[in-house]
C-alpha cells in the first residue's frame, strides 16, 4: 500500500507538514495533479493505494536490490534475504504522538525508527518495511502524502524499502510498522547471552527524548522555530524527542565484535536493564554518571529544575543500544557503563537497588 512518497523530504528538526508544492518532486512524480486538500473519504481508499503504488516506479527500490522479489502492488510482497528477522512497532493518536506537536512526516519516520531499532538489537539490517494505517475518513490527502514521505525516507536512510501494507477506516490515527531485516550470515543477538564478567554499553547519548517531551508538555513545539534560531538548547531536545536519530547500523557492528546480549532502550534504560537481567539471569552493575548524556541534556533540565541523570536512566524512546560484551570488545564509539555479574538476576545503580526508577510501561496512566 504504502510506497514511494509525493510529498518532499521531511526536515529531520521542525515541523513536517509538507510543502503542499505543485510540480515533479525528488522521484520525478508529478504531484500538480494531486489535490492535498482532498479527504480520504472523498477520494476513497482505493485511489490513494492506487496513488502509493504509482509512486513506486520512479523511486529507488524499483530498480536497486536483488532480495525483492516482488515489491509493493500486488497482495503480499515477495523476497529473498536468508534468515530474517521481524518486527512490529505501533503508534497511536494521543498516546504515541500528538497532531498538534508532530507532523506526518515526522510520524512516519519516527515509527519506521522504532521499528527497525528492534531490528538492529538483534544485530540485523533493516531490508524492508510494511505499514499498516488505520486513519478518520476526514484525513487529507496531503497529510497522507506527507506520512509516506516520512516512512519511505525513514525506510531509504536504513537501506530498506517499503513492501506494501494496508489502509484501514478508524476513529483515530493509527500506524503500524512491521520491519524485516537479514543477518546476513551472522547469529543473532538475544537478550539471554549476557555473561559474568562481560562489559556494559551504549551506543549513544540517552535522556534526550526524555528531555524533549519535558519540554514538549511544558510548552509545546511552536516556539522551536524560534529556539533553533537562538540556539536554544531546548529545540534539539524537542527535536530529538519528535524523530530520533540513533545510528541503527551501529547493531550490526556490535554483532560483528561478538557481542553476547543486545536490546534497544525503547522504555528506559533501567527497563531494558530489567529485562537483560532477567532474561540472562544475571547481575547488571551500572555507573550512573558513566550513562552518556547530550550537553544540551544537562541545559534543559538546569532550566527545568529537573534532574538530567533521572532522564538518562528512566527516559525512553531514544532507541539507542544497550549490549554487553567480552572485556576489550566494546565497538569504538561505544561507551562503557558498567559490567556483569553472577546471578541472581539483579539490576544496580552505583551499587543500590533500582528501587523507584522506572521507564516507560504500556499500560500505565
Amino acid at each position: 500500500m504504502v510506497t514511494e512518497p509525493l510529498g518532499g523530504r521531511p526536515d529531520h528538526g521542525g515541523d513536517q507538514h509538507g510543502d503542499g508544492g505543485h510540480g515533479a518532486d525528488r522521484y520525478g512524480v508529478d504531484r500538480s495533479a494531486v489535490d492535498r486538500s482532498g479527504t480520504l473519504g472523498e477520494v476513497g481508499e482505493r485511489a490513494i493505494i492506487a496513488m502509493f503504488t504509482t509512486a513506486v516506479a520512479h523511486g529507488p527500490e524499483s530498480s536497486s536490490g536483488s532480495d525483492i522479489v516482488i515489491g509493493s502492488g500486488d497482495d503480499a510482497a515477495v523476497f529473498d534475504v536468508g534468515p530474517t528477522v521481524i518486527s512490529t512497532d505501533t503508534a497511536v493518536q494521543g498516546r504515541h504522538f500528538r497532531l498538534e506537536w508532530s507532523g506526518a512526516a515526522q510520524i512516519g519516520a519516527r515509527t519506521v525508527v522504532q521499528s527497525a531499532a528492534d531490528i538492529a538489537a538483534m544485530g540485523g539490517r533493516t531490508t524492508g518495511v510494511v505499514v499498516a494505517l488505520a486513519c478518520p475518513p476526514h484525513t487529507t490527502v496531503g497529510w497522507l502524502a506527507d506520512l509516506n514521505a516520512g516512512i519511505v525516507d525513514a525506510a531509504h536512510r536504513l537501506g530498506a524499502r517499503v513492501l506494501g501494507g494496508d489502509l484501514v477506516a478508524a476513529d483515530e490515527i493509527v500506524v503500524s510498522i512491521t520491519s524485516v531485516g537479514a543477518l546476513d550470515g551472522l547469529a543473532p543477538v538475544t537478550l539471554s547471552g549476557a555473561r559474568a564478567g562481560d562489559v556494559l554499553a551504549v551506543s549513544g547519548p540517552l535522556g534526550s527524548a526524555a528531555a524533549g517531551l519535558a519540554v514538549a508538555s511544558r510548552s509545546g513545539v511552536a516556539p522551536m522555530r524560534r529556539w533553533q534560531r537562538d540556539s536554544d538548547p531546548r529545540a534539539s531536545v524537542v527535536s530529538a524527542f519528535l524523530l530520533p536519530a540513533p545510528d541503527l547500523s551501529q547493531g550490526v557492528r556490535a554483532a560483528r565484535a561478538g557481542a553476547h546480549a543486545m536490546t534497544d532502550v525503547s522504555d528506559g534504560l533501567v527497563e531494558e536493564l530489567r529485562t537483560m537481567a532477567t532474561s540472562s539471569g544475571v547481575s547488571l552493575a551500572v555507573t550512573g554518571d558513566a550513562v552518556p548524556r547530550c550537553a544540551e541534556v544537562d541545559q534543559v533540565a538546569a532550566l527545568l529544575g529537573a534532574d538530567a541523570r533521572t532522564w538518562a536512566l528512566t527516559g525512553g524512546e531514544d532507541h539507542e543500544l544497550l549490549a554487553s560484551f567480552a572485556p576489550g570488545a566494546v565497538p569504538p564509539g561505544w561507551t562503557e557503563i558498567g559490567e556483569v555479574r553472577e546471578g541472581p538476576a539483579r539490576v544496580t545503580i552505583d551499587g543500590d537497588d533500582i528501587v523507584g526508577l522506572s521507564g516507560w510501561r504500556a499500560f500505565d496512566r
